[in-house]
């Protein structure tokens, strides 16, 4: 794919995205916050299942959402990204950027929507602040997104298997918010429609900005001859300029 068409590409995410956030957020401040379509039930479900192990893995998975975690993962995500020494420092710095301001502009929605949390009483985790969109959810899906693109710029061995993982986390950090009752459903939902369209945005401005040399992948090659090598090349090596017996 070239740099025109996965830029057209990005603009469509992020405009779909974009476009499924308005809806949702239009009607949580229609509904001034309260619970819509699946939240009373998830959290009916969560609370009703949370033995001691899976609310101890949980918590620890919904650590690694916030803090200093995703800072470092989107600094590897340039190293990864970048070729040369330049490159990953251009790429590490781009990262921290797409993810300061993506929590710059989540902040200010939040203090905009100000909806309310779930009751406390069926918290297992420490929370802070309006609810939509969730933190967490929204830090760890830029992290995730950033990494499975640098990934995918690189081709790195084992990239398939690595964009799997790193996915799946960041879609779990999501999940386990709802899951100890701090985020209702439709926040963690918000979340990951305002990361994807954020990330969708940063990434269409990538690739129509950075340099070429940036964005693609190269491998070593044989060189080829050219036509002036080709048309001087002996045709018959050691064959005294006569034809070959059939």
């Amino acid at each position: 794919m070239n740099r025109g068409d996965a830029a057209d590409l990005l603009v469509s995410v992020a405009l779909g995205a974009w476009a499924a956030f308005g809806v949702l957020a239009l009607v949580v401040v229609g509904r001034a916050g309260s619970p819509l379509w699946l939240d009373d039930g998830f959290l009916a479900w969560s609370v009703g299942h949370r033995p001691e192990v899976a609310v101890a893995v949980a918590r620890g998975v919904t650590a690694s959402g916030t803090g200093v975690v995703p800072y470092v993962l989107v600094v590897l995500a340039g190293v990864v990204a970048g070729r040369t020494l330049w490159h990953r420092l251009l790429a590490a710095v781009l990262c921290l950027a797409c993810l300061g301001l993506g929590q710059v502009l989540r902040y200010a929605l939040m203090e905009f929507i100000h909806r309310v949390r779930p009751p406390q009483s069926d918290w297992t985790a420490h929370a802070s602040g309006w609810a939509f969109p969730s933190g967490h959810t929204t830090t760890a899906a830029l992290t995730a997104g950033l990494l499975i693109a640098a990934l995918t710029l690189r081709r790195t061995h084992g990239g398939t298997a690595l964009r799997i993982a790193v996915g799946c986390w960041g879609l779990f950090v999501g999940v386990t918010r709802a899951y100890l009752g701090v985020h209702w459903f439709t926040d963690v939902l918000g979340g990951w429609l305002f990361a994807l369209g954020w990330l969708g945005a940063c990434l269409c401005a990538a690739a129509y900005l950075l340099p070429a040399p940036f964005l693609t992948h190269t491998t070593a090659h044989a060189p080829q001859p050219t036509e002036n090598q080709e048309n001087h090349a002996p045709q018959d090596p050691g064959g005294g300029g006569r034809s070959r017996p059939a």
